[in-house]
């Protein structure tokens, strides 16, 4: 197994399986010990404002608020920099924990030795 898992989600309410399923994934890992660092992009982008995970729904999946503040307690996430500015998001904004830092630091996490990366 690896021993750092970076999860990119691209999806948001516009896809909510997909969604769910990378939220779930990344918080499972950081139950299971490994690290992880979920990057924000695309829809996903609005997950790092306050209160809007609670916003999403979806049947039989694990509340998606629950599983990011476990995400934040024992990983890290990201908010993609381009997707950010798209959507006028500023650090400011954002939930504590969260961080704002574009591809060079994508490249640089998911390439690095004993990485895996998934992208939803």
């Amino acid at each position: 197994m690896a021993k750092k898992l970076v999860i990119k989600v691209t999806a948001g309410a516009d896809s909510p399986e997909r969604c769910s399923q990378a939220f779930t994934v990344a918080a499972v890992a950081v139950a299971s010990g490994v690290e992880v660092s979920l990057w924000l992009t695309g829809e996903s982008s609005w997950f790092a404002l306050p209160g809007r995970a609670a916003e999403f729904e979806l049947p039989h999946a694990a509340p998606l608020p629950d599983l990011l503040d476990s995400i934040l307690a024992g990983g890290r996430v990201t908010l993609c920099t381009q997707c950010a500015a798209r959507r006028e998001i500023t650090e400011k904004d954002v939930l504590d924990g969260v961080r704002i830092a574009g591809a060079q630091v994508f490249v640089q996490e998911a390439t690095t030795d004993d990485v895996q990366a998934l992208v939803y």
